[in-house]
């Protein structure tokens, strides 16, 4: 009996830092899905004379629907392989879908970018009919796919991990880039929704690894309960 709590205990110690992501996990889905329920018809209209200008893709609708395979398999290295850069990658992108979430309950938007009528008929096409009837032209300020994009390959880079892996790095750098412009391709987003994503992710970037402020306040807390009872040091 000892043994297996024993057992249960190590496995929570070495695997606790799963719980703010699970229960982040369902917090954003609950808000998220109340919003895509609510905000359907009064919202701010965005639209920008550079959307005009970008002509509808389909293909895109691949590297558009990868960023969910890429931000899930960057979590999970770093969950696994490194504590620190999980913690990072985690602030990075929960901060930025929680701002989301604000500004979308707070200033409904959405857009009317997306084509009446499909230009032509084949899988691609039929990947993104099926994609627009799952997901609304609604909430969309900032792209939550481009910041997340952002914010998982600049994981990538600052990872000592993957410092020599240029083939991971390069392919990240290709996926990161190829989701951004999907996102305007297959107009899920305006340009302004792409813009102020990079805004976001430029700020978050300074805060969460140019001052490393959060990890080293982490640290200090473990090192204090750590620290046995009655010493000064």
């Amino acid at each position: 009996m000892l043994k297996n709590k024993n057992k249960l205990l190590n496995i929570w110690r070495q695997y606790r830092h799963a719980l703010p992501l699970i229960l982040y996990g369902i917090i954003y889905m609950l808000w998220f899905t109340y919003l895509e329920k609510t905000v359907t018809t009064n919202y701010r209209l965005i639209h920008y004379r550079p959307d005009d200008f970008i002509p509808f893709c389909e293909v895109f609708v691949i590297p558009y629907l990868l960023w969910f395979a890429y931000v899930a398999a960057v979590i999970v290295y770093f969950f696994f392989r490194d504590k620190d850069d999980y913690f990072r990658a985690c602030t990075f992108l929960f901060t930025g879908m929680t701002v989301f979430l604000i500004v979308s309950t707070l200033f409904p938007n959405g857009h009317d970018l997306r084509p009446a009528v499909m230009p032509r008929d084949n899988l691609f096409t039929k990947l993104v009919s099926n994609l627009y009837l799952a997901d609304t032209p609604t909430n969309l300020w900032p792209s939550i796919h481009v910041y997340n994009s952002l914010g998982c390959h600049i994981a990538v880079m600052r990872s000592a991990r993957l410092e020599k892996k240029k083939g991971i790095r390069i392919c990240s750098f290709v996926l990161c880039v190829s989701i951004i412009l999907s996102t305007m391709f297959i107009k899920q987003h305006s340009v302004f929704d792409v813009t102020t994503a990079f805004i976001m992710a430029a700020f978050m970037y300074g805060i969460v690894y140019r001052s490393d402020v959060l990890i080293h306040f982490y640290h200090g807390v473990q090192h204090r309960r750590k620290r046995k009872p009655g010493t000064l040091v």
